[in-house]
C-alpha cells in the first residue's frame, strides 16, 4: 500500500455524503451516459484486483472503512452467496445504483473461490440485496 494511501486509511476526516454522491452518482452519470452502471461494475472489479480481500469478514471491513456501508451474509449455498448491503445512501434515501459495490464483491469472490463469478443487484426501498453466483465448473 501506498504511504498517501496509509495516510488517508488512518485520517479521521469525514467527507459528507453530498460530496460523495455528487462524484458518484451526478458526475460519473454525465461522463459515462448510458453506459454508466455497467463501467461501474467494471470499475468495482478493477478496486477488488487493487485490494484483494482474503475473506468475506475483510470484505465486510472494506465496506464499512470505505463508506459503502454495512454488509451481511444472508445465505449461502454451494454456487451463490446472498450478501445484504444497506448503505449511507439507504439511510437518506437517496437513489443510487450498486453496481460499484457489484463488481467489487464479484472479483473479490471470483480470487477467492477461483471460479468466475457475476453479481445480479436488486434494489430495495431500505437495502440492496447483491446475489453472487458461480458456476462450479468455470474455473479463472
Amino acid at each position: 500500500m501506498k504511504k498517501t494511501e496509509q495516510t488517508i486509511q488512518k485520517s479521521e476526516q469525514v467527507i459528507p455524503l453530498f460530496g460523495h454522491h455528487l462524484i458518484r452518482n451526478v458526475l460519473m452519470s454525465d461522463l459515462l451516459g448510458k453506459d454508466h452502471e455497467n463501467i461501474l461494475y467494471w470499475a468495482g472489479k478493477n478496486i477488488a484486483r487493487q485490494y484483494p480481500r482474503e475473506n468475506m469478514d475483510d470484505i465486510i471491513e472494506f465496506f464499512s472503512t470505505i463508506g459503502w456501508g454495512s454488509i451481511t451474509l444472508t445465505k449461502e449455498k454451494k454456487d451463490e452467496l446472498i450478501l445484504e448491503l444497506v448503505s449511507p445512501f439507504h439511510l437518506e434515501r437517496v437513489p443510487v445504483t450498486y453496481q460499484l459495490e457489484a463488481g467489487f464483491l464479484a472479483e473479490q469472490i471470483e480470487n477467492q473461490k477461483k471460479l468466475i463469478t457475476e453479481a445480479i443487484v436488486q434494489e430495495k426501498k431500505d437495502k440492496a440485496l447483491i446475489t453472487l453466483k458461480w458456476d462450479l465448473k468455470d474455473p479463472v
